[in-house]
């Protein structure tokens, strides 16, 4: 666990030097935040993927409809905040009998700065954007657990105000590996 915690500390810092070292935003003032919906997979966490391997089972990715928001208080740095309700549960086969477990919802917010910016054509450019993030799951008996994330995405932007994005996450407190994707807008 120690070394995760550097490993954290260490791309932290990497990002907020970063973001300092960025040109000027390029999108108008009256534009604070981005609304979007979209889709995640989130897989189950390494310690029990190992007691099902045991047991010789497939985990099967539960899927989960992502809201997400993200302010932009400051031009450098993007405050996301978001909520993943899980539209099935957790399944995953062991000795060919599929077994269910509970998904919980999950929400959360953090940080994010823009690493790199890829200009595409004049109404069209790249982002990627990463940061720590800190979620809360609510497990099955409906008590809250704080998990940390560390959270990436590639943002294609088009026109003033259009953006679909790819991504991924990896929580540290509770080891699952996330995939999110969806379109949004900017206001």
């Amino acid at each position: 666990m120690k070394k995760s915690k550097q490993l954290l500390y260490v791309i932290l810092m990497l990002f907020v030097a970063n973001s300092f070292a960025q040109q000027p935003d390029s999108l108008k003032n009256n534009e604070h935040f981005e609304l979007s919906f979209g889709q995640s997979l989130l897989f189950i966490s390494n310690s029990r993927l190992a007691d099902i391997q045991n047991q010789a089972a497939i985990v099967v990715p539960t899927n989960a409809m992502l809201f997400f928001v993200e302010f932009r208080p400051q031009k450098l740095i993007k405050i996301p905040v978001f909520f993943n309700l899980p539209t099935e549960s957790k399944q995953f086969l062991v000795n060919g009998q599929l077994f269910n477990e509970k998904a919980s919802p999950t929400f959360g917010a953090g940080l994010e700065f823009r690493v790199f910016q890829i200009k595409i054509d004049s109404k069209s450019k790249l982002e990627f954007e990463a940061g720590p993030l800190f979620s809360f799951v609510f497990d099955t008996k409906n008590n809250i657990i704080i998990a940390p994330i560390l959270a990436s995405r590639f943002r294609i932007m088009r026109g003033e105000n259009f953006v679909m994005y790819l991504g991924a996450s990896y929580s540290l407190g509770i080891e699952a590996i996330g995939l999110l994707y969806g379109t949004g807008t900017i206001f």
